[in-house]
């Protein structure tokens, strides 16, 4: 799942190990001790009094084998339940996860919780369910909104295309229908894109096609497809960098600028300002694209790039929670890394990528 921050990897685990080599131990030393009592009550009673020497000794030595045996059997399979129920606690959560209960929590006793190693399972555990509730959540709520947006242009082309049938329409009517229809079948085109576009990028582990091109000429190519929405708003475009290259997939690529200068011309406000920049961080490209009159509230920030994530609970915008997702992906692929910070009604996001690709 994306966003999740890496833990560091640990080799050693020395208070589990600790624990399981007590519990060790001291099933073996009752098993000893049992033993030798038992030998000494044998004695004691004159059972083996009657028995020469040497025999004397192998016959205490192999009541002290059997009786260890049994008596460790029988220690170790009563015993061991109490270390072993933490064990247990794990398995039916882990069973409960894998069933879709993302609500199940780990939580193990305060005894137990005092070792560090049962500490961070449960934990690493109560945090891998809660990034998997946040995510089913997620995908239900998309689903759903999703569905939706989807019939609602359906409806309209359906009921459009029936009063298109109508023999008494005049030419203007019949043309403002026709565009309708236009507008609506576009729609659900981005829509089926978006979907496509992230199932891609997810399934692709490997970077290919990996040209050398002008990315600065991207960029700009990518702002002219937004030309009709910020001229209606009137906004104040800022490009301030000169010309760059870089050894990228450019397909891909492209759909980073898109989405990113999209989002900016989306929410900044009329007459506002959509700035970009570039500039270079030794061996890196940095791009900036920001937008004036909006912010993201600071509880969003971490999820801003999860798929399905819609910072706008009301739907009152465009969008489906599926383009800063494609743009982390792509991003990542190439070995680099994209960030927001919003504040003081201004909202940017820097994406920084090497200049040229590892070779294999």
């Amino acid at each position: 799942m994306m966003g999740l921050q890496k833990r560091p990897q640990r080799k050693r685990r020395t208070s589990l190990t600790l624990l399981l080599s007590v519990v060790i131990f001291a099933i073996l030393l009752a098993a000893i001790l049992l033993a030798i009592l038992t030998v000494y009550i044998f004695i004691w009673t004159g059972v083996i009094d009657g028995i020469e020497e040497e025999i004397k000794i192998s016959y205490v030595v192999l009541i002290m084998g059997l009786v260890s045996l049994v008596l460790g059997y029988v220690i170790a399979f009563f015993g061991s339940r109490v270390p072993l129920r933490p064990v247990n606690t794990l398995i039916n959560s882990m069973n409960s996860l894998a069933d879709g209960n993302f609500h199940v929590r780990l939580h193990f006793g305060r005894a137990i919780s005092n070792f560090s190693a049962f500490d961070e399972l449960s934990k690493s555990f109560n945090t891998l369910a809660e990034e998997l509730e946040s995510t089913e959540t997620l995908r239900n709520d998309f689903i759903n909104n999703f569905s939706h947006e989807v019939k609602t242009p359906i409806v309209s082309i359906a009921g459009l295309a029936k009063l298109l049938k109508r023999e008494d329409l005049s030419e203007e009517q019949r043309i403002q229908y026709l565009n309708a229809i236009e507008e609506e079948s576009i729609r659900l085109s981005h829509m089926a894109t978006s979907v496509l576009n992230l199932t891609k990028v997810e399934n692709q582990t490997i970077l290919t096609d990996v040209t050398r091109f002008n990315l600065s000429e991207q960029i700009r190519s990518a702002m002219l497809l937004f030309e009709q929405k910020w001229t209606e708003k009137n906004l104040d475009l800022r490009l301030d960098f000169g010309e760059y290259t870089v050894e990228a997939n450019e397909e891909l690529l492209r759909h980073v600028w898109i989405n990113l200068l999209d989002n900016a011309v989306k929410f900044v406000g009329r007459c506002g300002t959509v700035s970009v920049t570039i500039c270079e961080k030794h061996d890196r490209l940095e791009v900036a694209i920001s937008n004036t009159d909006s912010e993201i509230p600071a509880d969003q920030l971490d999820r801003i790039f999860h798929k399905f994530y819609q910072g706008d609970e009301s739907h009152a915008t465009e969008g489906n929670g599926i383009g800063l997702a494609i743009v982390h992906r792509v991003v990542t692929l190439h070995g680099g890394e994209v960030t927001v910070t919003s504040d003081a009604g201004l909202t940017t996001f820097t994406v920084l990528l090497p200049r040229a690709q590892e070779t294999v």
